[in-house]
């Protein structure tokens, strides 16, 4: 049994895993000059592999592709994520926030002793290869520095990544060669992404680049479904992006792509309840100033009381009872997400209707598609790595099994 895998991210390298021990010779290619660069880049600030939530909460957080994805994590979930991780001899530990990283919180030290383990167990793998599809025999077409190469493979995981971070190799490329193929494929667009605000330049200047803490957020989707999360998020020159902001960044962008324009409430005092508020900022200031006003009664201050001078007018700042419903559902109207190079991940990619339960294209019999080139996505804080380390235990096995299925037939 002879796999070709093209793509060295968690999908691919995972399929390359399960592959091998499966007994077949495997071989991996990659368009970069090494594997795993994205996944590296994800781990630059501590690399959150999975979250610590129930599985009913964790499988919810995928929103319209739950049903799709949910098997995918029957057969490796976050416990076995946390378990497979300590195979390779690196432990973990559950966060405050309930997300799970290695404890040196490093991406480096698990991509080496797994690509250690991968090369031990036989894995070929070719860098600075960048697929083109297929011959007219149906064999590999890659580009290389020396020139083009043709590959044959029994069966064919494709684990090319989505559309963001193109320099790190997921750069979409892919996608022609599979519509000309007749795959649908819906376009690829910005996941966990920031959005553009159009701030005023005296609130940019002063506050660009401030975190938010903490602060509920109210978002809705073209359809009337409302999302609320907790957390926080960064002024950014242009808009706002961040942990919260990723979490709902489905909703906003839908949104935004129905009407042009969206928006997201902010609850800036999500400890205290608007009747409070209300009664606190109706007790009288004296001579105090607004802002040791709004201080020492709402405990508003610095970027939180910059947001309610950018948005609520002079005369609901006036008015306690207005200006406590601002505080509590202060409406930030969004102009745009930021461009799909700039997000984290990308929605959109082969749809799961194009492919089977062992995720092998429907159209393409032999040829398998993993991770973030499928169309799902998920927020950041392990959900994201998680599903793509699952899909591609999925496809491997697929394939394996597809192997299986065409020898039986052979000797029939």
């Amino acid at each position: 049994m002879n796999i070709a895998i093209i793509g060295g991210g968690p999908a691919g390298l995972m399929a390359a895993e399960v592959a091998l021990a499966g007994g077949a010779q495997v071989a991996l290619y990659d368009s970069m000059p090494s594997v795993g660069r994205k996944f590296l880049l994800a781990g630059k600030g501590g690399l959150n592999l999975t979250h610590s939530d129930p599985l009913d909460l964790f499988l919810s957080r995928y929103g319209e592709r739950r049903a799709h994805v949910a098997p995918w994590l029957a057969e490796f979930g976050p416990d076995a994520l946390r378990t497979w991780v300590r195979g390779l001899g690196i432990e973990t530990y559950v966060g405050s926030s309930g997300r799970v990283f290695p404890t040196d919180m490093k991406s480096a030290p698990l991509l080496r002793a797994w690509l250690r383990r991968l090369r031990q167990d036989g894995l070929a793998i070719h860098v600075r290869h960048r697929w083109c599809g297929w011959d007219e025999k149906r064999a590999l077409r890659f580009e290389t520095p020396q020139g083009a190469v043709v590959v044959w493979a029994d069966a064919v995981i494709l684990a090319l990544g989505g559309g963001s971070w193109p320099q790190l190799g997921s750069d979409g490329a892919w996608v022609p060669v599979l519509a000309g193929r007749s795959i649908t494929i819906a376009p690829l667009r910005p996941a966990n992404c920031g959005f553009d605000v159009g701030w005023t330049e005296h609130f940019r200047t002063k506050f660009a680049g401030h975190p938010v803490k903490t602060v509920g957020v109210v978002a809705k989707s073209p359809t009337g479904a409302v999302m609320r999360r907790m957390g926080e998020f960064v002024i950014t020159e242009t808009g706002v992006e961040g942990g919260v902001i990723y979490a709902v960044a489905p909703f906003l962008r839908d949104e935004l792509e129905a009407t042009g324009r969206g928006t997201l409430r902010l609850d800036l005092a999500p400890d205290r309840e608007l009747p409070r508020l209300i009664k606190d900022l109706s007790q009288p200031r004296g001579k105090k100033t607004m802002a040791t006003h709004l201080q020492r009664r709402a405990h508003i201050e610095g970027v939180k009381a910059g947001l309610l001078r950018e948005i609520v007018s002079k005369e609901d700042f006036a008015d306690p009872t207005r200006l406590a419903s601002a505080i509590k559902s202060l409406p930030l109207t969004l102009t745009a997400p930021r461009p799909l190079q700039e997000a984290i991940s990308s929605a959109g990619g082969v749809t799961c209707e194009a492919l089977d339960k062992r995720l092998m294209l429907k159209a393409l019999p032999g040829v398998f598609c993993a991770g973030e080139m499928v169309d799902w996505e998920a927020p950041t804080g392990g959900y994201l790595l998680t599903a793509c380390f699952a899909s591609g235990r999925t496809a491997g096995a697929g394939a394996l099994a597809w192997l299986a299925e065409r020898a039986e037939r052979a000797k029939s």
